[in-house]
């Protein structure tokens, strides 16, 4: 897609189907937090989840899948080497590599791992949210464990420069979502509910939701625009379900997983809202 094409919620929604109808297999070295909801999202979604992490097989699994996310949220060493052996053998077939940098700048071993990981190669994606983004960028930034002190308005010049320097997609997510490429392409996603942010996993399950758009859509850019959209239009629409029915975040939880596999297109054309800048 050149940088005069529009991108549209047409062009989106053409992505979820694709999702939907391909059912591409996600190979995920996530965290134990949320390793099961994550895999409910893909399997919602219309994807397929592998969680496999073993050194014996973690090659062979990325051999068959057609992407790969990687999220630091649980780091231990031998998981470390794991992600390595599996990012070179998804690296040789050519598949997306999408990396989640949980708690960047929380610990100096959590610093480490993600400089190994980005020296061995850039991925195809990062999404974190603000604070995280600022630390990959180089730029620090304070944060809370694995939570932002900041908004990702905050973190979109850092977003860009990273991006150009490594050549990745990277998305900085938040009451806004920004989507931004090396070629300076820069998307604004301002769909989704306070109520996300209360349930265990949601950040998590994006970065995954994106391996399984970058599976199916080749240009990384809308890809990850399309994940991101189609997951804030879901959370918007599902939390005012819930809470018109009086209920709290634990149905929201279930209610985000009806809306992943049900939502049509009318109400995620009605409800869209994205900025495409320049």
């Amino acid at each position: 897609m050149s940088l005069a094409a529009p991108l549209t919620a047409a062009d989106l929604w053409a992505d979820v189907l694709a999702v939907r109808a391909q059912s591409p297999l996600v190979h995920s070295i996530t965290n134990f937090v949320v390793m099961n909801f994550n895999a409910n999202v893909l399997l919602a979604l219309g994807a397929a989840p592998v969680m496999a992490h073993a050194h014996d097989e973690v090659a062979d699994m990325a051999g068959i899948a057609q992407a790969l996310v990687l999220n630091i949220g649980t780091l231990e060493p031998a998981w470390v080497e794991s992600m390595h052996k599996a990012r070179r053998a998804a690296r040789a077939r050519g598949i997306p590599v999408v990396l989640d940098p949980v708690g960047a700048g929380a610990t100096a071993y959590r610093n480490r791992a993600l400089s190994g990981l980005l020296a061995a190669g850039a991925p195809t994606v990062i999404r974190g949210n603000g604070s995280e983004v600022l630390s990959v960028a180089g730029l620090g930034a304070p944060t809370r464990g694995v939570d932002s002190t900041l908004s990702s308005n905050d973190a979109v010049a850092a977003a860009q420069t990273l991006s150009r320097r490594i050549g990745s997609v990277v998305c900085v997510s938040g009451a806004d979502d920004h989507v931004v490429d090396a070629l300076g392409r820069w998307a604004t996603l301002s769909n989704g509910h306070p109520w996300m942010t209360r349930i265990t996993g949601v950040g998590c399950s994006a970065t995954a939701m994106i391996g399984a758009f970058a599976a199916v859509q080749p240009d990384a850019w809308r890809a990850t625009t399309a994940a991101m959209a189609y997951l804030g239009v879901v959370g918007e629409w599902a939390a005012e379900q819930v809470i018109a029915a009086g209920n709290g975040v634990g149905s929201l939880q279930v209610k985000l997983l009806d809306g992943l596999q049900l939502l049509d297109d009318a109400t995620f054309r009605a409800r869209l809202k994205m900025t495409v800048h320049g």
